[in-house]
């Protein structure tokens, strides 16, 4: 619905209005922020403006839901989509999602993990979102050329070790998990990147650290070719 007006109350904001506000008290303080009278007083409007738009405060939390789960489910799925000739450069297309907040947002993340621990419906959503994410990263594997199996472990090992770096809001400058980036690479998928692969991964971050030469690839192991599909 667009922005309204009236006469005798003036401008009632709109829907994204009132969603951006409660967006920024979620992330700042949870969501005992997300409560329609401090909203109104943050936007300078009466309270009634808010039922112009939503029935109550939890179709308005529905709302902040629909947002994260579009914004960071939606984006990693995406991501693990985009086209690679390698499962090196497939694994740092996902990586893109953790160094853009555009594509996923970490502190969103972290505020909807935190709000499912006293609400069982937002535990069911996080819950239906792993399930989602982790099949989106298995089914990248497997069309690269990994065993299902394989692809389904290698997928929990990257995903559930970015939502540890999440929940425990690891304090870590940009530079140093760029330089890490390689062996993370190699240690997801058994493959080192490609010089080429990391360049363009630093250059769409805007990391100007020399990019490290590449090891010697080793012929792979009984391990990696197990991981193959035959």
């Amino acid at each position: 619905m667009a922005a309204q007006t009236t006469n005798d109350t003036g401008w009632r904001g709109s829907p994204e209005v009132w969603i951006e506000a409660a967006f920024e008290g979620f992330i700042e303080s949870g969501v005992d922020a997300v409560r329609i009278m401090p909203l109104a007083k943050k936007l300078n409007l009466a309270r009634t403006s808010f039922y112009w738009f939503f029935k109550d405060r939890e179709e308005l939390w529905a709302a902040l839901i629909d947002r994260w789960r579009t914004k960071n489910t939606g984006n990693l799925v995406k991501q693990t989509e985009v086209y690679a000739e390698s499962i090196a450069e497939a694994i740092l297309n996902v990586f893109d999602c953790w160094h853009n907040p555009d594509l996923f947002d970490s502190r969103f993340e972290y505020a909807i993990r935190s709000w499912a621990i006293q609400s069982p419906e937002v535990s069911r959503e996080i819950g239906a979102a792993d399930d989602i994410r982790i099949r989106a990263l298995t089914d990248m594997f497997v069309r690269l050329g990994f065993s299902r199996h394989a692809a389904d472990v290698r997928a929990r090992t990257i995903y559930l070790t970015q939502i540890g770096y999440i929940s425990m809001k690891t304090d870590e400058t940009p530079a140093d998990r760029m330089k890490r980036i390689p062996e993370y690479v190699e240690i997801f998928t058994g493959q080192a990147p490609e010089r080429r692969e990391l360049e363009r991964f630093f250059a769409r971050h805007g990391y100007s650290g020399e990019v490290r030469k590449k090891r010697s690839c080793a012929p792979v192991t009984g391990l990696q070719a197990r991981d193959r599909k035959r």
